[in-house]
């Protein structure tokens, strides 16, 4: 939260602004920015206690997710989607998957971004054909060079976490890992080569 003493920008619309009034914003968003891990492990926060029918709360999916890829040896910006990869649940009801990859696409690479956009799709392999859908959507995708790759983290990692008796890494043990993936964007707007 921004204390009233913080220097502000003194435009009342864009086009009156100074490049004094835009170094005041880019001092801020740098201060910001580095918060997101912060704001991204409260908000993982919200998803315990959130079973939505399921055997296990949200949070409890999503440790197992990231765990079961941390012990197969995946590296850290891989556990850290498999972590984050339904994070969109609480706001995204109809397209989690979409807010998950919109979070991550600036710290992970094509082919992870990729597979957490696409996930919900390649995930309704194990249930759409129980709740009327077609659990073949996502043969739309066939060909691309990552379906093998979600395929995998659906099956290996994704449908495969909702175990009541695993014993999942608590949320502090990725903790780390988050900071890290989350510490620099490989790709934005706002990065400069």
């Amino acid at each position: 939260m921004n204390d009233m003493s913080d220097p502000r920008a003194g435009f009342t619309n864009m086009t009156e602004g100074k490049s004094e009034d835009y170094q005041i914003i880019v001092d801020h968003f740098k201060s910001y920015s580095k918060q997101l891990p912060d704001r991204i492990l409260d908000h993982m926060q919200l998803l315990k206690g959130d079973f939505g029918g399921f055997p296990i709360d949200r949070l409890e999916h999503s440790l197992q997710t990231a765990t079961r890829a941390h012990k197969d040896g995946q590296d850290e910006e891989y556990v850290v989607t498999a972590l984050l990869h339904d994070i969109g649940d609480t706001l995204g009801t109809f397209n989690h998957a979409d807010i998950g990859a919109a979070i991550l696409k600036p710290f992970v690479s094509p082919k992870l971004h990729w597979i957490l956009e696409t996930h919900g799709v390649f995930q309704g392999y194990y249930f759409f054909h129980h709740i009327g859908l077609d659990r073949d959507m996502r043969e739309k995708y066939r060909g691309h060079e990552y379906f093998e790759d979600c395929a995998h983290f659906c099956e290996a990692y994704d449908q495969a976490a909702f175990d009541k008796s695993y014993e999942s890494a608590p949320l502090e043990f990725f903790e780390p890992m988050v900071r890290r993936v989350m510490a620099s964007p490989k790709q934005s707007i706002y990065v400069t080569e």
